[in-house]
């Protein structure tokens, strides 16, 4: 299969991801002020290279263990995930809704590139998910990610943005890019209770600021 129909099938995959129930009160969705900027192609990086911004120096590959979203309260395993038989983006079980996920297929966090970790907004069984609060992250948010081989990458928050699953941006998310970037993903919106799903996806853009060896 050519790279873009694999990638189109990956989207679709995440156009469909969402949870049976919606937890007591609905997640934060993204405020205006933290809309991606509109001047540069998300793709290739927004983040500019100042304030120490390595945006085109990547780490070697290694696997996602943990991620932290301190400004959210978030520190969660990170499950190593790929593609279900028709081609969609698999996400964890709801059964470990509390866990992140990373789309192996790709990149892993820190390399040149756009890495995605998605995770569950909501679950019947536990309630609030890992990224329920994931829509209150703001430009200038730092995300860690520890890694298999000890490093620890530290990404800065370009922008936070809603989309509606039938006009997900495969390309923005799984798409090449020229940076080290990450993408996190969950579920947004109102939850529509006779399709029993959300009907958003909240997209948080950011770039690798900097690593370090823990």
């Amino acid at each position: 299969m050519a790279v873009t129909g694999l990638v189109a099938l990956i989207g679709a995959g995440m156009i469909v991801a969402a949870v049976n129930n919606p937890a007591p009160q609905p997640p934060p969705q993204p405020s205006a002020a933290a809309a991606p900027p509109a001047t540069a192609p998300l793709s290739q990086g927004s983040a500019s290279e100042s304030d120490g911004a390595p945006s085109r120096i990547g780490l070697p590959a290694s696997a996602p263990t943990t991620i932290t979203i301190s400004r959210i309260g978030v520190r969660a395993n990170i499950l190593a995930l790929g593609v279900n038989d028709d081609g969609t983006v698999q996400v964890p079980p709801l059964e470990q809704a509390m866990d992140a996920g990373w789309y192996k297929l790709g990149v892993s966090p820190g390399e040149v590139g756009n890495a995605a970790i998605m995770g569950h907004v909501d679950s019947e069984k536990i309630g609030p998910g890992v990224f329920f609060r994931l829509g209150e992250l703001l430009p200038g948010d730092t995300i860690t990610v520890s890694r298999a081989d000890r490093s620890e990458a530290t990404f800065r928050v370009d922008g936070v943005k809603s989309y509606p699953k039938e006009a997900f941006p495969t390309a923005l998310v799984y798409g090449p890019s020229d940076t080290a970037s990450l993408r996190v993903i969950t579920c947004g919106g109102t939850f529509d209770k006779e399709k029993g799903s959300y009907p958003d996806n909240v997209i948080v853009f950011a770039t690798l600021i900097g690593s370090r060896q823990a």
